[in-house]
C-alpha cells in the first residue's frame, strides 16, 4: 500500500492531534490567491529547481484560494514549535470525499511498490509552491538577484504561516508564485489531488509530512 495520509483530519481548524508525546494544533491560514492562467498546476521548490513539470491533473484557469495548514506544536501545555503542515490549492468548496496522489505524466502507482511508499517533488532550499506552469516559467527567467530580493528577504517572514512570500511573476496574466516553508525543511513531499462526488477536481494538497502515520 502506498502513503496514504488522513488529510480530512489535518484540515480542520482547530484539530488538535498528538504525536510523539506532543499535542499539536492545527490552524488554517488563508495566503494570497493563486492565479492560474493555463490551470496546470506544478508542485516544486521554485527556488532550486527550473523544470519541474505540471501534473496531467489541470483545473479551469482562474484565480483559486490558496491556505497554508500551520501546526503549533505543545509540550506540557507550553508552546515548542510552529511549522507549516500542509499547502492547500483549493479549487471548490464542495467536500472532497477521495484523494490520491497526484502523479508526473511518467508516473503510476505501479511504480510504488513497498509499503509506505509514494513520490513528490524535491525540496532543497526549504520552500515549496503549488503554482501555475507559467508562472513558474515567467520566475525562472529572472534574474538571480531579483529573486534574491524578493523571495530571499532578511529576516524571513513568519505570519501568517512561516516563511510565506507572495509575487506576481508575470505581469501579463497576473499568474503568481507563493511560497512557503516546507514543514522541517529539506527533503521529499507528496502532493495528492483531491475530488468531489462526481470525480471533479475539489483541490491540490502538498503533505509536508510532519506526521507520516497520521
Amino acid at each position: 500500500m502506498v502513503y496514504d495520509p488522513d488529510l480530512d483530519i489535518l484540515m480542520v481548524d482547530g484539530y488538535r492531534h498528538r504525536w510523539k508525546r506532543s499535542e499539536f494544533v492545527i490552524e488554517s491560514c488563508a495566503l494570497d490567491p493563486v492565479v492560474l492562467p493555463t490551470g496546470r498546476v506544478v508542485a516544486c521548490d521554485p527556488l532550486s529547481t527550473r523544470d519541474d513539470e505540471p501534473f496531467p491533473v489541470t483545473v479551469a484557469p482562474g484565480a483559486y484560494p490558496l491556505f497554508a495548514w500551520v501546526a503549533t506544536q505543545f509540550k506540557r501545555g507550553k508552546q515548542v514549535d510552529r511549522r507549516n503542515a500542509l499547502l492547500e490549492l483549493r479549487i471548490s468548496a464542495a467536500p472532497a470525499l477521495t484523494w490520491e496522489m497526484a502523479f508526473l505524466a511518467d508516473e503510476s502507482a505501479a511504480d510504488l511498490r513497498e509499503e509506505g511508499a509514494y513520490t513528490g517533488h524535491t525540496v532543497d532550499a526549504g520552500c515549496a509552491t503549488l503554482a501555475d506552469v507559467e508562472a513558474l516559467k515567467a520566475l525562472w527567467r529572472w534574474d538571480i538577484s531579483e529573486v534574491d530580493a524578493v523571495y530571499v528577504p532578511r529576516p524571513l517572514p513568519t505570519e501568517p504561516a512561516l516563511g510565506y512570500i507572495s509575487a506576481v511573476t508575470d505581469e501579463e496574466t497576473g499568474a503568481n508564485v507563493s511560497i512557503l516553508s516546507s514543514g522541517r525543511g529539506n527533503g521529499v513531499y507528496p502532493t495528492f489531488v483531491l475530488r468531489g462526488e462526481h470525480g471533479e477536481v475539489t483541490g491540490l494538497v502538498t503533505d509536508f509530512m510532519l506526521f507520516p502515520n497520521a
